[in-house]
């Protein structure tokens, strides 16, 4: 039985050599691009049950957290990693940057569950706040936030959607209802986005002739779905990570 531990100690050290951290953490943030490519995907497929065309193309930015994990009973926890895209000056759509979202939360859930969840920003002070307020907000505190409409519901938007900065979305089971999202906190994640910035796509070599093949990175893919529903172009590609805020150093704790 010893032994066998032991080989199987050797196996998952080997593992981890073959993949550092820094390629797995890649994985990790490439399989949240391209699950929020997917949840972009359904909006198209269910237009009479989702987020509204016109909300999406008045959007300062779009965030998308692909499978946020619920736990608990009414009363519980939350948590998600997703990405942040926002339009420039000149309206287009730049790459998009990691985020998270944690916090908890009365009425979001009953046992364990996994949705997606979409946040659109309607202002560009309500996209500042989260990418110069040292890259942390509470929704509902720090900036206000509303269960968007979908599908015709648009058209009778109330007050409270029509003040609120962000307007929230979930999607289960196929379907996009307004979701309030308050109390949770939203935070950039820069370490994420250096690292996969900085982390070269693995090569793709076509078995029959044995050549690279050059593949569409999934961020190009968030992108061109962004631009394809809002009707913007793409901002132009700048060498190196996205820049990211990084929180402002806090004050030691009194003695």
């Amino acid at each position: 039985m010893a032994t066998r531990t032991r080989v199987l100690g050797f196996g998952l050290f080997g593992i981890f050599l073959a993949f550092p951290p820094s390629l797995l953490a890649a994985n990790r943030e490439r399989e949240t691009l391209e699950g929020s490519c997917e949840v972009l995907d359904a909006l198209v497929t269910i237009p009479a049950r989702g987020i509204p065309p016109a909300m999406l193309k008045d959007a300062k930015g779009v965030a998308i957290f692909p499978g946020v994990i619920k736990a608990g009973l009414v009363i519980g926890g939350r948590f998600g990693r997703g990405v942040l895209a926002s339009r420039d000056v000149n309206g287009c759509w730049s790459r998009p940057i990691f985020v998270t979202i944690t916090g908890g939360g009365v009425g979001w859930q009953v046992g364990v569950q996994s949705t997606d969840l979409v946040l659109i920003f309607k202002t560009k002070t309500s996209l500042d706040k989260i990418l110069k307020c040292q890259g942390k907000i509470t929704l509902g505190a720090d900036i206000a936030v509303a269960a968007g409409p979908v599908g015709r519901q648009a058209e009778a938007a109330t007050d409270a959607q029509l003040r609120a900065e962000i307007l929230s979305y979930s999607r289960s089971r196929g379907l996009f209802v307004g979701l309030s999202v308050e109390g949770a906190a939203m935070m950039l994640d820069a370490s994420a986005t250096e690292s996969y910035y900085r982390t070269p796509p693995p090569p793709v070599v076509d078995p029959r002739t044995g050549a690279v093949v050059a593949v569409i990175r999934p961020e190009d893919s968030l992108l061109a779905r962004l631009a394809s529903l809002t009707g913007s172009p793409v901002a132009p590609v700048v060498p190196g990570p996205p820049l990211v805020p990084m929180p402002a150093p806090q004050p030691p704790p009194h003695p």
